[in-house]
């Protein structure tokens, strides 16, 4: 399963193991994470992609996470808030 920007994901492993977050980068072996509190968008969490699952067929929109700003922040916190109930009964 790709993962690209916007996607919200599963840790599935790690401290942050079974919390969500929006990707904000990708790279051939790593995704970029963030969820607005501890991990905002000018420091975002570098996770190996075997270490992430997609909990949502529904993304976070990308030309949200072009503009990087830091109310972006705030977005990000309430998407994941908004989704936290149906990725929980879907992945654990």
């Amino acid at each position: 399963m790709n993962i690209i920007q916007g996607d919200l994901v599963v840790a599935t492993a790690g401290k942050e193991k079974n919390d969500i977050f929006i990707v904000l980068d990708v790279d051939d072996k790593f995704c970029y994470l963030v969820d607005g509190k501890r991990l905002k968008i000018n420091k975002p969490k570098k996770k190996s992609l075997k270490h992430v699952q997609k909990a949502s067929k529904i993304p976070f929109p990308k030309e949200h996470l072009e503009k990087r700003e830091e109310k972006l922040n705030a977005e990000i916190q309430k998407f994941l808030k908004e989704r936290k109930k149906y990725v929980e009964t879907r992945c654990h």
